[in-house]
């Protein structure tokens, strides 16, 4: 999710999305809220982090404390490293409705974050 905000918000932006465990797909509840948001997660795939370590990369956000801390060093030239941490909506356990309502909620933060540190980069330049 917080890459397709990136992206919404920094347009023409080089932006990469990775994990220490991917997954097999995106999760169809995020692409189902971020859809509602009109950002287009379908043809997003997990991809693992080992793939990026030796890029050069002006930022490196991570958005889970489980990533930070397991996130492995990069070899490329990193100038800014972020952290935010946030639930990982695909843990909740619950009905569906309630799954549903817990992957907004965590959408529309991740969302406030990363709207106001575009804003941020945007008032820097």
């Amino acid at each position: 999710m917080a890459e397709g905000f990136i992206r919404h918000y920094l347009p023409g932006a080089e932006v990469f999305s990775a994990g220490t465990h991917p997954a097999k797909q995106v999760h169809p509840l995020a692409v189902e809220v971020m859809a509602e948001k009109g950002i287009d997660l379908r043809h997003h795939r997990p991809e693992p982090v080992e793939k990026y370590l030796d890029r050069a990369f002006d930022y490196v956000l991570t958005v889970c404390d489980e990533a930070r801390e397991n996130c492995p060093v990069f070899t490329g030239p990193v100038r800014h490293r972020l952290h935010r941490a946030f639930d990982d909506p695909a843990a909740f356990e619950g009905p569906q409705p309630l799954r549903k309502a817990y992957f907004r909620h965590i959408r529309d933060r991740i969302e406030d974050f990363i709207r106001q540190w575009t804003a941020g980069l945007e008032a820097e330049s």
